[in-house]
């Protein structure tokens, strides 16, 4: 299965506004919007690749997510 990073904003914050501060990031199955914690991401968010899950480039990460995507990747 493939997996990619959403992010979630700040109170406030849009995706589609360049810049906007990413409050935590979210692994999601496929190109979905539902996080793997369960929480509903916008369609608009910005996208990382599941690669950079857990490096220090990329965080904060939401620890839910990483818990369920470990178990889903060898």
């Amino acid at each position: 299965m493939q997996h990619e990073m959403r992010a979630e904003y700040e109170e406030g914050s849009s995706g589609r506004v360049a810049g906007a501060p990413v409050k935590i990031w979210h692994m999601v199955r496929g190109n979905g919007t539902t996080a793997m914690c369960g929480r509903e991401l916008a369609p608009d968010a910005e996208t990382q690749a599941a690669d950079l899950w857990a490096t220090g480039d990329a965080g904060p990460f939401c620890h839910s997510c990483g818990a369920m995507y470990l178990r889903e990747v060898p």
